[in-house]
């Protein structure tokens, strides 16, 4: 038995770093593109795919990215029509999305949907994971100039050559992606902390771009660590204690970039 929780606690906390690292990294371009909330309402979007995944019992993960998908879709084309701001086209899809969960939701696994539980993820998840959370870094590692130069000037961008369509879509599928693994650690209702906080705490402390992203990662890394941690001594979920680190961390970060100031 204590083998087994012993083997557990490390599955969970290896997938909770991976995740975590990678939903910092992705945070600091988030940030800087002022779109760091828009994970927020795409997790809100995982939740009629939570709720199938939770009445049927497959991964939770499986069951949200569909749906994060389709409103990433929806989004990136509504964006290209009507050319409004992604942030008010991702609010008006993610509504709707959760009015559709809460109609068949079942309220006594609600807990799991709204903030997680990465305690019950197996030796396949983890791995998934594992490999999903990699690929992700490296497409970001190799797109990520070019995302900083669309968000300064788009026409830029064009003009040298890029193809600011393809990126956009090509991103809006890494947040699609981060969000959906993101629930299985911290369910629909915190998903944008988890991207937003590390990325926030880094920018306080950094003073280069690549010092920003790195933070950032190590930042969303050690806070899932810490807080899996505390989790699994104290009995709480970990999704909240999670995000409750993250919170710590930036508050300590302010402290260090107001000693900067003076």
């Amino acid at each position: 038995m204590v083998e087994h929780m012993g083997a557990q606690f490390l599955l969970s906390m290896t997938t909770g770093i991976f995740i975590g690292g990678a939903a910092g990294y992705l945070g600091s371009l988030m940030l800087s593109k002022r779109m760091a909330l828009v994970a927020g309402p795409l997790g809100h979007l995982t939740l009629p795919g939570i709720a199938l995944a939770l009445l049927y019992g497959f991964n939770v993960s499986l069951g949200a990215f569909p749906f994060v998908i389709l409103g990433i879709i929806l989004i990136w084309l509504f964006e290209i029509r009507t050319k409004l701001p992604m942030e008010a086209l991702t609010a008006i899809v993610f509504s709707s999305g959760v009015a559709v969960a809460f109609l068949f939701l079942p309220i006594e696994q609600a807990e799991t949907a709204l903030v997680g539980d990465i305690s019950r993820v197996n030796l396949w998840e983890a791995f998934v994971s594992v490999i999903v959370t990699s690929i992700v870094f490296l497409v970001l590692k190799k797109m990520y100039s070019g995302m900083v130069l669309i968000s300064i000037s788009e026409d830029l961008a064009k003009s040298e050559g890029m193809d600011v369509r393809k990126y956009n879509l090509i991103y809006l599928v890494l947040i699609a992606i981060i969000v959906a693994l993101g629930v299985k650690m911290v369910g629909g209702l915190l998903t944008a902390a988890l991207v937003a906080i590390p990325a926030a705490a880094a920018r306080n402390i950094s003073t280069k771009l690549a010092h920003y992203s790195f933070g950032a990662t190590i930042i969303g890394a050690m806070s899932s660590f810490i807080g899996i941690l505390f989790a699994e001594i104290s009995k709480f979920s970990a999704g909240p204690l999670i995000i409750l680190t993250n919170t710590g961390i930036f508050l300590i970060s302010l402290v260090f970039k107001n000693r900067g100031r003076r």
